[in-house]
């Protein structure tokens, strides 16, 4: 389903380009990738110049400017939970690094950021009024959500106790075990190890895939 106006708790409902050192060149760029508008919202000072880009009216992605020196830009995937404050409570308690406590965004939803304990960065959001992309799996849209890790086993162990995630392995020849991500029998993200692929100063990260028409 394309169009969305709910998530399972448990499934990505929101991307966020983090951190951008400069929103209008960021505006420019995807615009010009995919077709987005990234307007500013009528709250957008309250929400410390925070914007939604959108894809033919339609909510996709969030666009945060950095807000401290040094703030490495960078793709952001939050998974929808029905509890904030329970889901990182159980993050905490499974070996996970809370980086932002869970917090009231005007009414939207509530939102939490982690760390898994392989090091990659992930948020949480228990939706209000605002339940995630309006549009996904689509052309300019956000498709799947990928773990690189060096440390699948602790991984599998983590996302299980902290979102319920069941795993199932499959042989990628030359690139190893492919890991998929799921919540009853479908299928919500996925996950690889990164060891030997990417430099090795590239810590454990989750990564964003959008739909294109020719890649």
């Amino acid at each position: 389903m394309s169009e969305r106006t709910s998530y399972t708790p448990g499934t990505p409902c929101w991307v966020e380009l983090s951190g951008t050192p400069d929103v209008e060149a960021s505006e420019g760029f995807y615009r010009e990738l995919f077709g987005w508008e990234m307007p500013e919202l009528s709250n957008s000072a309250e929400l410390g110049g925070y914007r939604r880009a959108k894809k033919g009216g339609k909510d996709v992605a969030g666009v945060a400017p950095s807000m401290e020196e040094g703030q490495p830009p960078a793709w952001r995937t939050y998974v929808a939970v029905a509890d904030a404050a329970a889901t990182i409570t159980a993050a905490g308690a499974a070996g996970g690094q809370v980086i932002v406590e869970p917090m009231d965004v005007v009414g939207l939803g509530t939102m939490a950021v982690f760390s898994d304990p392989t090091g990659a960065v992930c948020g949480l959001w228990q939706p209000g009024t605002f339940a995630g992309a309006e549009l996904v799996n689509e052309y300019g849209a956000f498709g799947w959500n990928e773990l690189g890790t060096r440390d699948t086993a602790r991984a599998k162990e983590f996302y299980g106790a902290a979102f319920g995630w069941g795993s199932e392995d499959q042989e990628m020849g030359e690139m190893g075990v492919y890991t998929t991500w799921k919540v009853g029998e479908e299928m919500v993200g996925g996950m690889f190890d990164i060891t030997g692929i990417v430099p090795d100063e590239i810590p454990a990260h989750w990564l964003v895939y959008f739909a294109v028409e020719d890649t």
